[in-house]
Order: C-alpha cells, then sequence, then structure tokens
C-alpha cells in the first residue's frame, strides 16, 4: 500500500521504547505513509486518533501505560474503520479477543522480516490476521 494507493495515508504509531517508535515509524515511511504522531502509551495514542484521524494505528504491545486490547477498542470507537496493526513478540502473541472491535487487523509477530511488514500494511477481509516470523 502507498500513499498513492489510498489518498492520503497516515499513521499513528504508539509504542513505550523509544527505539520501536523510530523503527516503526520509519517502515511507515518507507511504505509512503505519513506519520501523524507518535505515543508511548494508549491514553496520548487515543487523544492524536481522535485530533489527527488517521486511516492506520501501528501499536506495539508493550506500552507506557494502558492496554493495547482497550487501545484497539477505544481507537475504534473514536474512529470506525480504523486499521489497526498490533506488533508483539513471537514469544508471546497476544491472546484474540472474542468481540471483532477489540481484534486488530494484524497481529506482526516480531522479529519481522520488512516484506512481513509491507504485507501487514495490505487490507485483508476477514480481519485478525497472524503474521509470524521467518
Amino acid at each position: 500500500m502507498s500513499a498513492s494507493d489510498a489518498g492520503t495515508a497516515t499513521a499513528i504509531v504508539a509504542a513505550g521504547d523509544e527505539e520501536t517508535r523510530v523503527l516503526l515509524r520509519g517502515l511507515l515511511r518507507l511504505h509512503h505513509f505519513r506519520v501523524e504522531g507518535e505515543a508511548e502509551g494508549a491514553t496520548h495514542a487515543l487523544e492524536l486518533v481522535r485530533d489527527r484521524h488517521p486511516s492506520l494505528l501501528v501499536a506495539d504491545v508493550n506500552l507506557a501505560e494502558g492496554s493495547p486490547t482497550t487501545l484497539v477498542a477505544e481507537a475504534r470507537a473514536i474512529r470506525p474503520g480504523l486499521r489497526v496493526i498490533l506488533v508483539a513478540p513471537a514469544s508471546r502473541p497476544p491472546s484474540t479477543a472474542a468481540d471483532p472491535e477489540q481484534r486488530p487487523d494484524v497481529v506482526l509477530l516480531r522479529p519481522f522480516r520488512i516484506h512481513q511488514f509491507a504485507e501487514a500494511l495490505l487490507p485483508r477481509s476477514g480481519g485478525g490476521g497472524l503474521a509470524r516470523p521467518c
């Protein structure tokens, strides 16, 4: 997916670790997304979703505050149709929420390759996809 494919492809990055935010921001820019903001925790990420109206939220499971499940559900309540990619360690993949509104569109397991990140950006039918590391 590129910015020309999606009109104005914008994203918010949420991760408790600065290095993770830098990595995710760089990968998004590589794939022609405009990163509208970054947050360490769920509260700030939700403020950014509310204020910036992104098309994509990329969140790491390790947030400075808040839970990834709550972040997904509340972000979708603010912005229905928001695409969400959740990044998690392969050693501890998150459990799948029963409610589709609390499930990310893709769970991308670390470590991942750049092509897996690119595939995670592509829209999928059904949601809840899992991208496993190579």
